[in-house]
């Protein structure tokens, strides 16, 4: 009858253990607790990104309609030019800048006489500079992606690595105590799994976010590009004009 008391006691102190996140946390091994600190920061970091590029691309996206409407509403360019400058540049504003300036560059050229060699590839150092542009814009952009990646494909396998290590502890607790009662092995497979479930809690938003973050610049690359190609294509035949000007007043 005593020794029923012994393991009914025994048993009511192992459903004591306190199943709230915290407290799975506090009773955790050191190697299980690192190793959901570990998930926990990397899911606020994920966070923080997240919050971030919902913030940069929506700011993107808004800014390039509005300049968009401005260079098709007919607006002259160097005065459009004149006036973006003042404003704080985005993507699109700075690609239409390095346009701009080599365009303005190639026309002081012109007007000096320079070599025709030089003016003739006028447009492909647009398109270049353009170009250039785009891509260290893009670079800037795409800053922490790799962050998003890395949690969404790593944290799953770290957590794991938190429940193995849990319930290898609660297979040595119970050789120890020798009792292979749920009560006892419980609370232990328990904090294990609250690893996992920490290393999904981290992952899934990662990769959820990476891939529409993945497809928004895309779009948003895209968009640059097409500006970039119809702005070359617009200074193309600007410089069509001024090489027929130049033609029609040269003396015969």
């Amino acid at each position: 009858m005593t020794d029923r008391n012994v393991d009914a006691e025994a048993i009511g102190q192992n459903l004591a253990h306190d199943m709230s996140a915290w407290g799975l946390f506090l009773q955790a091994d050191i190697i299980v607790k690192l190793v959901m600190l570990m998930l926990v920061l990397a899911s606020i970091w994920c966070w923080a990104i997240i919050f971030e590029k919902i913030r940069t691309l929506g700011a993107a996206n808004k800014k390039a309609g509005r300049f968009e409407d401005s260079f098709w509403a007919g607006e002259p360019l160097d005065k459009l030019y004149d006036r973006v400058r003042q404003a704080k540049p985005d993507p699109m504003i700075r690609t239409f800048i390095a346009g701009m300036e080599e365009w303005r560059l190639g026309n002081a050229d012109r007007k000096e006489g320079g070599n025709k060699a030089i003016q003739a590839s006028l447009p492909q150092r647009i398109e270049r500079a353009m170009n250039v542009t785009i891509g260290r814009e893009m670079v800037r952009m795409e800053k922490d992606m790799t962050v998003l990646a890395n949690v969404g494909s790593a944290a799953p396998f770290i957590g794991l690595f938190g429940t193995v290590w849990g319930i290898m502890n609660s297979f040595a607790a119970i050789a120890g105590s020798q009792d292979t009662s749920l009560a006892v092995v419980a609370p232990g497979i328990a904090e294990a799994l609250f690893a996992t479930a920490l290393g999904l809690v981290a992952a899934i938003p990662a990769v959820m976010a990476y891939n529409k973050f993945s497809s928004d610049l895309n779009r948003y690359h895209d968009r640059l590009e097409a500006f970039a190609s119809e702005f070359s294509a617009i200074l193309s035949r600007h410089l069509e004009r001024q090489k027929a000007d130049d033609d029609s007043t040269r003396p015969v």
